[in-house]
């Protein structure tokens, strides 16, 4: 496949290519550039009942293949979207702006959850067991629930809809994509690759649009729909699951998150600046996952602030498609104006620019690698996410102390600990209210692994075998034999 941004840019509904119904389309913009990539189809409501009808049509025969069956099309799927992972790396910079080696690295990790559940398409492992009191045996099976609506982000265009549409192919569901308008592209190209793979007209459809809420509203309210999985902020997460409460629909939410990263008088510094580079500036900062509040000892915070500066400044700014750029712009303007805001609001308040801190000359939405040291609790980036290349530092002096600041947020879905002693360092993981903790390691996503949150970071868990019964429904069966 030698892909051009303008191979595909209409809806994909029914294994088949088709304008919006009202012939309406909308623009994919650069972020380096600023320039049009490709105009792209916008989805009506009658577009989303002809997906839902597609869908309904093509779910009875797919739910009725063996898991064996289903494991050999997702199992095609990795193969074929891992000879082409470089084509879906341009792909995702173009239209996400993150740099090469981070695109590759996403396309790669997209690829993994179609082995994954390919895998995991033949372990829906049911009970039989004997009821203590009556006798009568237990039955217990999981059936796929029904049509599923997915919801992705701009931040991971390839890797967030694989996340979803790998386990629900696995559980024997059909789904209809909602992609981010930033980004709609990728997803929009790894139909074909469904197809080849073996993908049945009708059981994945993509819906790009400039009206999100509509669309996602009218399909909430279809009684076919059973499942929602969204992933993106909190604030649009709690809309969808009042319109997901209306239908009684199993939700699967990942939301925001505002995580913290802890280093002890103890850590290995080196290790620590390491995992707090990985954690910081995976895809630019634009992550749910990325650290947001850096709390350091204060035996330790000047060196861990010296070799972490000094990491920072390293990384070379500039167009992801460049083959020595470390950091691309940021999605959008909103964005980049966002983060000089939480900059700016924490230096008035207080906070110490070791690095970066500005908007540069020229095209592009491009934000530099930022450190700030002695940033108060009252900056509006200790509350918020960041959602960029901007790191907040913090000082702590005792461990109880600093686990109540890491807890104090609405939020709950990873934290980072960096210790030598792992005694410490697995009771301070047990105390955090997060979903996920990276103990001496800034990376935590795996797709074998079930990825999620507490409080308002989410509901449910993706990737594991967790994230395969998000998309089933469990059945007892009471019989006597």
């Amino acid at each position: 496949m030698d892909y051009a941004v303008q191979d595909f840019t209409d809806l994909y509904i029914d294994g088949k290519w088709r304008p919006g119904a009202s012939g309406d389309r909308f623009d994919v913009i650069n972020p380096a550039t600023e320039e049009v990539l490709a105009s792209v189809a916008s989805a009506e409501l009658a577009d989303a009942d002809a997906a839902l009808n597609a869908a309904e049509d093509a779910f009875a025969e797919w739910a009725a293949r063996t898991p064996r069956q289903r494991s050999e099309v997702l199992r095609k799927a990795w193969e074929l979207m891992t000879a082409r992972l470089d084509e879906f790396a341009k792909l995702i910079t173009l239209e996400n702006g993150k740099a090469g080696n981070d695109a590759r690295g996403e396309a790669t990790y997209a690829a993994e959850f179609f082995r994954w559940f390919a895998e995991e398409a033949v372990r829906a492992d049911g009970l039989i067991t004997h009821a203590p009191s009556s006798g009568a045996r237990i039955l217990v099976q999981h059936k796929p629930a029904g049509i599923a609506v997915l919801v992705t982000p701009w931040n991971y265009p390839a890797a967030m809809g694989t996340r979803k549409i790998a386990p629900a192919l696995a559980a024997g569901c059909p789904v209809i994509i909602k992609p981010a308008g930033e980004t709609p592209l990728t997803m929009l190209a790894l139909m074909p690759l469904l197809e080849e793979a073996g993908v049945p007209k009708g059981l994945v459809n993509v819906l790009p649009t400039k009206h999100s809420g509509k669309l996602v509203d009218h399909l909430l309210h279809d009684a076919r729909v059973r499942v929602v999985s969204f992933t993106g902020s909190t604030g649009v997460g709690r809309k969808l699951l009042h319109s997901a409460a209306d239908q009684v629909l199993k939700p699967a939410m990942e939301l925001g998150g505002n995580a913290p990263l802890i280093v002890f008088d103890d850590a290995d510094l080196d290790t620590a600046v390491e995992g707090a580079m990985l954690a910081k500036m995976r895809n630019l900062g634009e992550a749910c996952t990325a650290a947001n509040r850096f709390y350091i000892h204060e035996s330790v915070a000047d060196a861990f602030a010296e070799k972490f500066t000094a990491a920072m400044a390293k990384l070379k700014l500039g167009n992801g498609l460049e083959p020595d750029v470390d950091v691309g712009p940021l999605v959008n303007r909103g964005t980049q104006q966002k983060v000089a805001q939480f900059v700016q609001d924490a230096v008035e308040k207080g906070a110490k620019i070791t690095l970066g801190g500005k908007i540069p000359d020229g095209k592009g939405f491009f934000y530099p690698p930022t450190v700030m040291t002695d940033v108060p609790e009252t900056a509006d980036c200790v509350h918020d996410e960041i959602f960029g290349p901007v790191a907040a530092l913090q000082t702590f002096s005792d461990t109880k102390d600093v686990i109540r600041r890491a807890n104090d947020t609405e939020y709950g879905l990873v934290a980072y600990v960096f210790t030598e002693d792992m005694k410490r360092g697995l009771q301070v993981c047990e105390k955090l209210d997060y979903g996920m903790v990276g103990l001496n390691r800034g990376l935590v996503s795996d797709p074998a692994a079930p990825f999620g949150g507490t409080k308002q970071s989410g509901l449910g868990r993706e990737g594991g075998h967790e994230g395969m019964l998000e998309f089933m429904e469990t059945q007892y069966i009471s019989a006597s034999w």
